[in-house]
C-alpha cells in the first residue's frame, strides 16, 4: 500500500496579476468627475508630496528663475554627486507633473457649459413630515408614543405592512424595554399560552396601537398608515368627501344668505318680471348639477374600491355598472376620479435623493467640426512638492525619511500618470462617439445610430472592458442636453435599406403607437409588429412584446376600455 508523502514539484505557468498601480488605473478610469475630485482630495491629505496649485500665485520656479538670473555668478560651481534616485530625469519623463504644475490647458475657452445653479438641500422625509404633524397636537403621552411607533413602522410607500398582532407585541416590547411575554408575566407563545402567539383582543397595548393607526391615517398625505391598497384608496376618498361636503355646506350657506338679501330688496317691478328667466339662475343650476355629479362620482368610487377592485382592474364598465347599480356615466366619472388618487402616498416624500450630475466631457461644434473637450473645472491641479524634493537632495536627511519620501514620490507620480491616462482614454472614446453620432448631435434622438462598445474598443486599440469603464457613470454636455455616455451605445434591429435602428428608438416608436391607439380597440402585439414592418423595421411579435414588457406597458386585454 502506497503511503502519502510530501513532494516538491516545479511547474511553469503564466498568470495575469494586477499590480497596485494597474488596479489604481482601473479604479481611476471608472470614476466620474465628482468622484475623481473626492479621490484627489483624499490622496492629497494622505500623501504630503502632492500639492494643489493656486493659479493666482506665481510658480516657485518662475520666481527662482528670475532671482537666479540676477544673482548668477561668473563661474558655475560643479554639482555634487547624486544617488541613483536623483539620476532619473524627472524634467523630461514627467515634464507635466513637476513643480511648474500639472496645469490643465484650456483648449477651448469659449464653450457653452451647463448651469449648476440649482442645488437642493436635504429633502423632508415621510417620517419627518408625520412627526412634525404629531408634534403640533396635544396628546397624552401613551397615544403619542403609539403614534411615533406606528410612524416608525411605515414603509417607503406609506403602508403599514406588519399585522396588528405583530405590532402589538412589538409595541409592548418597545414600551417596556423587554420582550412582550416577560412584560405581561406569561409564558412565551407556544408554551402553555396561545397557540399562534396572538395578543388578547382587549389588551391596553392593542387599543393604543389601534388608536395610533387611526391617528396616523388622518395625517397628510392622505392614505398613509393603510394596510393595503383598498384601505389606502378608501382613506383618500373619505378625506376628499369630507372636504367636499364642507365646501358644499359653505356654498349653500352663502347662497341662502344671498337669497335672503335679494328677498328684502324685491319691489313691485320685480314682482311683475318674476316670470323672466335670470341668467344667474341658469348658471347656478349648472353649477349645482356639476357638484351633484362630483358627489355621485365619489360615492360610486368608494363602492368600487371597497368591493370591486378586480372589476376595476379589468376596466369592464358594464360589469361595474351592474355591480354598483349606477349608470355608465357615473361609473366613468368614478373611474376617472380613482385615477387621480395616489396608490403610494409615501413616495411623495420618500423620493430618491436627487443626485447632482456634472458632465465629464463637452461636445462642441467649432468651425463646422465637432470637438471633444474635457470638463476639468474645479478639479485640483496637482504638482510635486519642491520642499520634499530638496529633502532628498539634502545630505542631512535620515535614510528612513528619504525612503519614505521616495515611496510617496512614486505613489504621487503613479496617480498623476493614471489621471492622465484616464483623460486620454475618455477623449479617444468620445472622439469615436462624436464621429459615429454626428446626426444625433445635430438632429436629435430619432437620428441615433447603433453603436457597440466592441467597435469603439477595436478602433482605439483597447480592451472592451476599458471602454466600458471609460463611459461608466459619466455624462456629456451636448446640444441635445446632458446625456449619459452609455446612452450612445445601443444594439440595433434590421431597418429600411439594410440600415439599423437602435433599441432606444424602437421602444420609443412602440410607446408612441400605443399612446395613439384607440382605448376601446387597443393594438395587439401582432398589429404593432406589422405597423413597424410597414415602416421598414423588421420585428417579430415576440420582440415587440418584450419591448412592451420592458417599458411596463400592460397587455392588450388590460389596456382595453370597456363601456
Amino acid at each position: 500500500m502506497a503511503l502519502l508523502q510530501p513532494k516538491l514539484n516545479l511547474r511553469v505557468a503564466q498568470r495575469q496579476v494586477l499590480t497596485p498601480g494597474l488596479m489604481q488605473m482601473v479604479s481611476v478610469l471608472a470614476l466620474n468627475k465628482l468622484e475623481l475630485k473626492e479621490m484627489i482630495d483624499a490622496e492629497m491629505v494622505e500623501n504630503p508630496v502632492l500639492e494643489e496649485i493656486d493659479e493666482s500665485v506665481p510658480m516657485f520656479d518662475e520666481v527662482a528663475g528670475r532671482e537666479e538670473q540676477r544673482e548668477r555668478p561668473a563661474e558655475e560651481t560643479p554639482a555634487p554627486a547624486q544617488d541613483s534616485f536623483n539620476e532619473v530625469d524627472f524634467g523630461s519623463y514627467f515634464q507635466e507633473y513637476l513643480d511648474p504644475g500639472y496645469r490643465t490647458t484650456q483648449e477651448y475657452e469659449e464653450s457653452e457649459k451647463p448651469s449648476f445653479e440649482n442645488f437642493l438641500s436635504q429633502p423632508t422625509t415621510l417620517s419627518d413630515h408625520l412627526a412634525w404633524q404629531l408634534g403640533a397636537l396635544t396628546l397624552d403621552q401613551d397615544l403619542e408614543t403609539a403614534a411615533e411607533f406606528i410612524i416608525g413602522n411605515l414603509d417607503e410607500n406609506g403602508y403599514l405592512s406588519a399585522g396588528e398582532d405583530e405590532l402589538t407585541a412589538a409595541f409592548e416590547e418597545f414600551t417596556s424595554g423587554k420582550p412582550a411575554a416577560e412584560a405581561n408575566g406569561h409564558t412565551p407563545p407556544g408554551q402553555n399560552g396561545s397557540l399562534n402567539g396572538t395578543q388578547p383582543e382587549t389588551s391596553p397595548a392593542r387599543e393604543l396601537v389601534r388608536r395610533g393607526i387611526d391617528l396616523v391615517q388622518h395625517f397628510d398625505p392622505a392614505g398613509v398608515g393603510a394596510r393595503d391598497l383598498r384601505e389606502c384608496l378608501l382613506i383618500q376618498i373619505a378625506a376628499q368627501q369630507l372636504e367636499f361636503e364642507a365646501l358644499y355646506e359653505r356654498r349653500h350657506a352663502a347662497a341662502a344668505v344671498e337669497a335672503e338679501d335679494e328677498d328684502e330688496d324685491v319691489d313691485d317691478e320685480d314682482l311683475i318680471e318674476e316670470d323672466v328667466e335670470s341668467p344667474h339662475g341658469s348658471l347656478q343650476a349648472a353649477a349645482e348639477e356639476q357638484l351633484e355629479k362630483r358627489r355621485r362620482a365619489m360615492a360610486v368610487a368608494a363602492q368600487i374600491v371597497d368591493k370591486h377592485l378586480q372589476l376595476l382592474q379589468k376596466r369592464d364598465v358594464k360589469d361595474l355598472s351592474k355591480a354598483v347599480q349606477a349608470s355608465p356615466e357615473d361609473v366613468h366619472a368614478a373611474v376617472d376620479f380613482i385615477r387621480t388618487l395616489d396608490p403610494r402616498p409615501g413616495r411623495l416624500y420618500n423620493r430618491e435623493q436627487t443626485r447632482l450630475i456634472e458632465p465629464d466631457v463637452q461636445f462642441v461644434k467649432q468651425g463646422g467640426e465637432w470637438v471633444v473637450s474635457m470638463n476639468e473645472e474645479d478639479l485640483p491641479s496637482l504638482r510635486l512638492s519642491r520642499r520634499y524634493r530638496q529633502m532628498l537632495a539634502s545630505q542631512t536627511t535620515d535614510r528612513e525619511v528619504k525612503d519614505y519620501v521616495k515611496e510617496r514620490f512614486r505613489s504621487a507620480l503613479q496617480l498623476m500618470r493614471n489621471i492622465a491616462q484616464r483623460k486620454s482614454t475618455i477623449l479617444r472614446t468620445c472622439e469615436v462617439i462624436v464621429r459615429r453620432q454626428v446626426e444625433f448631435l445635430e438632429e436629435g434622438i430619432e437620428s441615433l445610430r447603433p453603436l457597440m462598445i466592441k467597435e469603439v474598443a477595436e478602433e482605439i486599440g483597447v480592451h472592451p472592458s476599458t471602454v466600458s469603464r471609460a463611459v461608466a457613470n459619466k455624462y456629456a454636455h451636448t446640444p441635445q442636453g446632458v446625456i449619459e455616455l452609455r446612452a450612445f451605445f445601443s444594439e440595433g434591429a434590421n431597418g429600411p435599406e439594410g440600415a439599423d435602428t437602435p433599441l432606444v428608438v424602437l421602444k420609443r416608436k412602440v410607446r408612441k403607437l400605443i399612446e395613439e391607439e384607440d382605448p376601446k380597440r387597443p393594438l395587439t402585439d401582432d398589429q404593432l409588429a406589422a405597423m413597424l414592418q410597414a415602416q421598414g423595421i423588421q420585428l417579430t411579435r415576440r420582440t415587440v412584446a418584450k419591448y412592451r414588457e420592458d417599458m411596463n406597458i400592460p397587455s392588450t386585454h388590460q389596456r382595453r376600455r370597456r363601456d
